[in-house]
């Protein structure tokens, strides 16, 4: 399941699911390490429309795209569905999922087993560099919206636009 370079040999496909909500250096940290390993990575954000999100789904994906603009092997793109489907139709071979905690493996190991039993997916675990293995989306913004200090832990013009939205939500809940 992938396709042909110029030179005859096979490009190799990965793609970074999530939801990123909001995009942390945690997640831009596990895309920087796929960009190193494959030929195309595609980041793809989850559509949940069960879920409330902080960011649209095109903030999500303008803000990511704005994120990895410096990896030239790089695409954001979003899905709902079965991300199996998402990898069949787009000839991607590879699932990259980061893992901060044991916790995180049990539920991603299911998952990853029932993806290669459905359409032969592979999916590999990353480690999550320890810098930032506390490191959610959840979490970062619950430590925004009580003022705490999450520079850092984001990309700068991502910390902008969440403050932002976290300031204009307080605003209409005053």
């Amino acid at each position: 399941m992938a396709g042909k370079k110029a030179n005859g040999s096979l490009v190799r496909r990965a793609v970074c699911p999530g939801s990123f909500d909001p995009v942390t250096n945690g997640h831009l940290d596990i895309i920087s390490r796929a960009a190193s390993l494959f030929d195309e990575v595609t980041v793809a954000v989850l559509i949940n429309k069960k879920k409330s999100s902080l960011f649209t789904v095109a903030e999500r994906i303008d803000m990511l795209r704005d994120a990895t603009a410096t990896f030239d092997n790089v695409v954001v793109d979003s899905f709902h569905g079965l991300l199996v489907d998402f990898c069949q139709e787009r000839d991607i071979s590879a699932i990259v999922k980061g893992l901060r905690a044991i916790s995180d493996f049990d539920y991603e190991l299911q998952m990853a087993q029932m993806n290669h039993g459905l359409t032969g997916v592979e999916t590999l675990f990353v480690s999550t560099n320890p810098l930032y293995s506390y490191l959610s989306s959840s979490l970062v913004k619950e430590v925004a919206t009580y003022g705490g200090d999450v520079r850092g832990l984001l990309p700068d013009d991502v910390l902008e636009r969440m403050n932002a939205k976290l300031a204009e939500s307080a605003g209409n809940s005053a």
